[in-house]
Order: structure tokens, then sequence, then C-alpha cells
């Protein structure tokens, strides 16, 4: 399946951010995507206040914690967007 939008941390018309910023997507990049596929991608939610938000980042973390445990290289990315949901 092709990507259905752009995979760019840089300028203007990002839809990521770098790794130094938390190696996620940007609002203008979680708009995108949704319009063009139809999901309900959310923001992430470091300090949730519902019980759906806390399910969330519970899930997320175990998910990327196996990311990077399992990566055969530095999982960069996943390190950085652990950092940023404070997992």
């Amino acid at each position: 399946m092709a990507s259905p939008i752009r995979k760019t941390t840089k300028g203007p018309g990002r839809n990521y951010l770098s790794t130094k910023e938390g190696a996620g997507m940007t609002a203008a990049g979680r708009k995108a995507y949704n319009s063009a596929t139809g999901s309900n991608l959310k923001a992430p939610a470091p300090s949730p206040k519902t019980a759906a938000d806390k399910g969330r980042k519970a899930s997320f973390c175990a998910r990327m914690s196996g990311v990077v445990a399992k990566a055969k290289g530095p999982a960069e990315r996943a390190k950085a967007s652990l950092k940023r949901w404070k997992c």
C-alpha cells in the first residue's frame, strides 16, 4: 500500500516531526492523513485526562517499548516518541 501522505520532516509542508522534536506526526500531518484515509489519528496523550486516553497511552508505551527492545538498530524515532509520550 502506498503512503497517502509524504513522509517529510523538513520544510513548510512537513507532516512529521524530526527525531529531536519527538518523532511523531504534526497536526497538519494527522489532518492530511485523516482526510486522505478516513482515519481518526489523534495527538499524543503524554498526560491523559480521560480513561480512554490512559488506555491509549498504556497501549502505545507497551507497543513502542517492544519496538525498541527488538530493533536491530538504534531505533531513534521509537525512543524519541516514547520520550514525547512520557513513557
